[in-house]
């Protein structure tokens, strides 16, 4: 498979990317390697420090070749838009499998009720929805977080309901030297009724029972994460806060959430920043060990039905330093 570089970004987001492993660099690696009967993959790298948008590939039955350079890509870029896809549920899980075992299959994000009726924005399944507007990655409320997703479009609103994505490798890097010391010898619980609780968007361990709310189960304790993560991959360190996380141990409740309140608000800005405005059919593959994402709202009169299929993190590096990991290093 031959990658061919789009270009089309400005100096200064370019200047970033090369100080970063250039992508130039990268795609010549990918063209050298692959034979000349392989088919050319264009790459558009967007105008911030990750992602790319991905051209001229059909992912459905991908060749092993393909996938193993989408799989660099990936690791490379952190997030990959795949225009025009169309993918069904089945090919959705099928191409994310290539990537690892799966947490969960396919599975309707939406407002649209299973006789599609429009939920009222009070419906705690609503609620659920409203919460993923703020800054997460996904799963770090669960004993093994994610390692990434495959999300796709099938309905979308006329105006709004994109998905934003936010790389916390760079964030990171634009610390202050007092700040990333500081950081590097903190942890911070995660629960995701904290996150749904703060926002307003209280649902009853009743309703959560009945509706099989992800992550809202009485029984799963709040996991223990560090404030900054190795990728397991490139073996670089990147921010892991977001909206699920809160309680750094040893501070005062109000000084912990001022913190992680300050290193989201400072993350989450330009050239780290990517917004997706979807169209019917584009598919997504991102890394949600290094970026954390978030909905952005839409009018509830407008139906909106996405399909999220997560790839499941390695209990060796993404287990909480509670949970799986404690009770291994305990045996």
């Amino acid at each position: 498979m031959l990658i061919r570089v789009r270009s089309h970004v400005d100096s200064e987001a370019r200047a970033s990317r090369q100080s970063d492993c250039a992508e130039t660099a990268t795609a010549r690696a990918y063209a050298g390697r692959m034979g000349r009967d392989a088919a050319a993959v264009s790459v558009e790298p967007l105008d911030a420090t990750f992602g790319a948008i991905v051209h001229d590939v059909v992912l459905a039955g991908a060749s092993d070749a393909v996938i193993a350079q989408l799989t660099e890509l990936w690791i490379d870029r952190a997030l990959l838009v795949f225009p025009g896809q169309h993918l069904t549920r089945p090919q959705q899980d099928e191409f994310a499998r290539r990537f690892g075992a799966l947490e969960f299959t396919a599975t309707a994000l939406t407002n649209v009720g299973p006789g599609g009726e429009l939920r009222l924005v009070e419906h705690d399944l609503s609620k659920s929805l409203s919460a993923n507007e703020r800054w997460h990655h996904d799963s770090t409320f669960m004993p093994v977080m994610a390692a990434g997703a495959v999300f796709t479009a099938e309905i979308v609103p006329d105006e709004g309901g994109d998905t934003g994505f936010a790389d916390m490798r760079a964030a990171y890097e634009a610390l202050d030297d007092a700040t990333r010391e500081r950081v590097g010898t903190l942890s911070a619980y995660h629960s995701r009724r904290y996150s749904m609780d703060r926002a307003g968007l209280h649902v009853s361990a009743e309703n959560a029972d009945r509706y099989q709310l992800y992550g809202y189960a009485a029984d799963l304790d709040p996991q223990l994460r560090p404030l900054v993560k190795v990728h397991p991959v490139t073996g670089r360190p990147n921010l892991l806060i977001g909206q699920h996380a809160h309680a750094i141990p040893g501070l005062a409740a109000d000084e912990s959430e001022a913190l992680l309140d300050r290193l989201d608000a400072e993350a989450c800005a330009v050239p780290r920043t990517y917004h997706h405005r979807w169209t019917v059919g584009d598919a997504l593959l991102w890394d949600n060990r290094r970026l954390m994402h978030r909905a952005t709202p839409h009018d509830p009169a407008q139906p909106r039905r996405m399909w999220h299929t997560r790839i499941a993190g390695d209990p060796l590096t993404e287990s909480a330093i509670t949970g799986v990991r404690a009770t291994r290093s305990e045996a």
